[in-house]
């Protein structure tokens, strides 16, 4: 039976090719998002091995907030100068010295937009001099407050050299700065990860990057020849005695491996991302593989029946299956993974397209050993479960070909859809179970992903006993002629076969369904919140910058705007991340008497104008979540603040545009990160021109090229690109499903056809011309599309509404369909 099953293999190769064709892709996909991770990882293990080269001791201040998690930055409070005063003291430091390292120097370009930025940070920086992560390619460092040097990116992007005036953006308005130097990190390589940087003073960094002088972002410490890193890490704890809780005091070994871990954990996040949509594609190819063996076993009747009446038991035949897709899997597996190093040679590149020349992507494209063999056992492993429970079903049923069908041209008599149906009820009854208590009792992520997992089981296994009558409604449109009559019999006569192909198909539209649904729910309720709970015709708003940091503007900007023609009010929001119940939030603040001039925000217990320093308002969703009621006491993190108790002042209804916490002006200038305000919002006169008023305020912006002023039909748009670019990345995922779904229609009907060799012999022997055996083969190939894509849209339009109204508390109002 082996012999006979290797040669069975090898005398049908294009079969073999067919049925491994969808394990090839999936492999690809599991092997590729591993190998792109694993080699990140690496690469960021290398480049960040010397970051503290030199260093043995950091001290920085307490972090109160970190927003990393949340796209927002982890901020660590400032280290004062006389610090360093106090650490030189200690007997085995050889050297301190304080270090200036914030995100937010956006350089001004010569088209006078602001150079962007990727996601890798813009740092300004205090000129400590050469050492081993800073060389001079070209000039000098700055020596007085109005110079600067700039890193090799920067000025590669920008087109700046020495000599040129630049603009620079901090956390004071624009300044302008000559070059006088430009550096990389040595010789060859021009930054860490991709990051932009400009050097200052001393004082000036202090002032622009910390907002205070006579302060540092860390400290760093060298120890004396024959210290440990260890033994300097405990004298300086020891030194800082009662104030030690103020400072986090690391080695430097452990400082470089949290700096290499922050980005890591990005990588992981993008891997497993790639590794949940590799899953959705092996999910479809079961089908796909279910589908083709089962056509295999229906083609190998005779030649399995002959293997029993020589004597073969059940058990041999469905070994002999089991190991013909065991064969497809491993022999799959190897091609996949071969596909996968250049999928994901593929993927480094297009993120090095968008680093801005991050040096995390250059350089020769090398594997780990490591990854290639990992990559290579789960996508085995993987494969081979995938592949031997789709060829189970199959298997089982090639078991029950008698002997006597060696004798005739016969096949295994289907049975009765009772117990399928049955059975795709209850999987479909428990899967939006799953969902609705996943969805409505805030039960885990698990669980509904285990609901969608069972649904689609479920409205598989429903399809063959929905296959006949539908697919005779889709196809009457093609009856008009012999060939669509003919193929649309072919699709209606094997009801299993036709809703195991339309099904792979129905999963992958399903999804991309579904997301078009929450994405158009989402835009269309941003939309009707703009137009329904906004007053203001106008809004001050900048875009986010490198890092996760806010664009922020002066705030008497704000007070210039009320006093402008055509003006009746202006509202000031400022934000930040903050920590509230043991999760870290963006939080706004505003003046309450503005709030309800710009907005028709409404409260439903207390009242707005109540809001003062040391209360915050909270919406319904959140006091419902919390059981919070007014006068309640809500305990709130800070970036600047620290843990503070704050007293609910009132409850809001919450909506797309309003929605968390909303502090008091006075507690966001002294506890938010950034003290300016990061949106305006404007309200102009009846009887004024909102053009003329937006042109006024255009005005007083032209010095920030950061901020710009926008019409209510402006920022909806922009939402909607937002949304719609998220939404366009989703698709592009979800496409590796698409494909293997639309391989799956071709890969049956090719098999279909070496099945029904007869059967077309004797249609062509009685007329059927050429020209008409295409048409019948492609109004089959039609009908399946159709129905497939059907099922996907209904089911699709299904979840995404289910989605929408779960979510209609917060702030998803609208169900709108694309």
């Amino acid at each position: 039976m082996l012999r006979a099953t290797l040669k069975s293999l090898l005398a049908r190769k294009l079969r073999l090719v067919l049925s491994g064709f969808a394990v090839v892709l999936g492999v690809m996909a599991v092997a590729g998002a591993l190998i792109l991770g694993d080699t990140l990882n690496s690469s960021v293990g290398k480049l960040f091995s010397g970051v503290y080269e030199g260093t043995d001791v950091v001290v920085t201040g307490k972090t109160f907030v970190d927003a990393s998690s949340e796209g927002g930055v982890s901020t660590s409070q400032p280290v004062p100068a006389n610090l360093i005063t106090q650490l030189q003291t200690l007997p085995d430091a050889a050297a301190v010295q304080g270090v200036v390292a914030e995100d937010g120097a956006r350089v001004v370009g010569k088209d006078n937009k602001i150079i962007t930025s990727n996601g890798p940070p813009r740092l300004g920086l205090n000129w400590t001099g050469e050492n081993k992560q800073t060389h001079l390619r070209r000039g000098r460092g700055p020596q007085s407050d109005n110079e600067v040097a700039i890193n090799v990116p920067l000025a590669e992007q920008s087109g700046f050299t020495i000599g040129d005036r630049i603009n620079v953006l901090t956390k004071e308005p624009k300044q302008a700065l000559r070059v006088v130097g430009i550096y990389g990190v040595d010789a060859h390589q021009g930054s860490l990860g991709g990051e932009t940087s400009v050097s200052f003073t001393e004082e000036t960094a202090q002032h622009l990057m910390l907002g205070k002088i006579d302060a540092f972002s860390r400290v760093k410490l060298k120890a004396k020849s024959g210290v440990s890193q260890g033994q300097l890490r405990n004298e300086v704890k020891t030194k800082l005695g009662n104030n030690r809780d103020d400072f986090v005091v690391k080695t430097g070994v452990a400082a470089s491996k949290e700096n290499a871990d922050q980005l890591q954990s990005f990588v992981s996040v993008v891997k497993n991302v790639l590794l949940g949509f590799a899953a959705v594609a092996l999910f479809v190819g079961v089908f796909l593989i279910l589908n083709t063996f089962s056509i295999l076993v229906a083609q190998r009747t005779r030649e399995l029946a002959l293997f029993r009446a020589m004597g073969a038991g059940r058990g041999q035949v469905i070994r002999s299956v089991m190991l013909e897709a065991m064969a497809v899997g491993i022999i799959a597996s190897t091609l996949g993974l071969a596909a996968g190093v250049g999928i994901a040679k593929l993927l480094l590149e297009v993120l090095g397209s968008q680093s801005d020349g991050s040096e995390l992507f250059k350089g020769s494209f090398a594997v780990p050993v490591s990854a290639v063999i990992a990559s290579y056992v789960v996508g085995v492993i993987v494969t081979l479960i995938v592949t031997l429970i789709a060829a189970l079903i199959p298997a089982l049923r090639a078991s029950r070909i008698p002997p006597v069908a060696a004798l005739r041209e016969a096949t295994v008599t289907a049975r009765p859809l009772t117990k399928v149906t049955i059975a795709g009820v209850a999987a479909t009854a428990l899967g939006l179970a799953g969902i609705l208590l996943a969805l409505f009792a805030n039960a885990s992520v698990v669980l509904l992903l285990l609901g969608v997992l069972l649904s689609f089981i479920g409205v598989a296994m429903l399809t063959p006993a929905i296959t006949r009558p539908v697919v005779g409604v889709m196809g009457w449109a093609l009856s008009w002629s012999l060939p669509g009559k003919l193929g649309q019999r072919n699709a209606a006569r094997n009801p299993r076969r036709t809703a195991i192909t339309a099904s792979a198909l129905m999963i992958g539209l399903a999804l991309v369904t579904g997301v078009s649904v929450i994405a158009s729910s989402l835009t269309a309720s941003i939309e009707k919140s703009v137009e329904r709970d906004i007053k203001a015709s106008l809004f001050i708003a900048g875009d986010s910058f490198g890092g996760g940091s806010l664009v922020t503007f002066d705030a008497q900007v704000v007070d210039q705007v009320k006093q402008l023609p055509g003006v009746s009010d202006a509202a000031a929001y400022y934000g930040d991340f903050a920590k509230l119940e043991g999760r870290v939030q963006f939080v706004t603040a505003v003046d309450p008497s503005d709030l309800t001039k710009v907005t028709d925000v409404s409260a439903t217990q207390g009242r707005l104008g109540d809001l003062k320093a040391g209360s915050v308002l909270i919406d319904d969703s959140f006091a419902k979540s919390n059981k919070l009621k007014v006068g309640n006491k809500l305990d709130i993190t800070t970036t600047n603040g620290g843990l503070k108790s704050f007293a609910v002042a009132a409850i809001y209804k919450r909506t797309v545009i309003s929605q968390g916490p909303i502090m008091s002006v006075a507690d966001a200038k002294t506890d938010f990160g950034r003290p300016g305000p990061i949106q305006a919002l404007i309200a102009v006169d009846k009887d004024a021109s909102v053009d003329a008023v937006k042109k006024r305020v255009a005005k007083l912006l032209a010095d920030n090229p950061e901020v710009s002023v926008q019409s209510q039909e402006e920022i909806s748009k922009r939402a909607a690109t937002q949304v719609n670019q998220f939404v366009l990345v989703l698709y592009v995922l979800l496409g590796l499903a698409i494909v293997i779904a639309v391989l799956g229609i071709i890969n049956t009907l090719a098999l279909s056809i070496l099945e029904r060799t007869r059967e077309l012999g004797l249609l062509r022997a009685v007329g059927l011309s050429r020209a008409k055996t295409r048409r019948m083969i492609t109004a089959e190939s039609i009908v399946i599309s159709v129905f497939g894509a059907l099922l996907g849209i209904v089911v699709g339009c299904g979840l995404g509404a289910l989605i929408v109204t779960a979510l209609k508390d917060q702030g998803l109002q609208v169900l709108a369909f694309p």
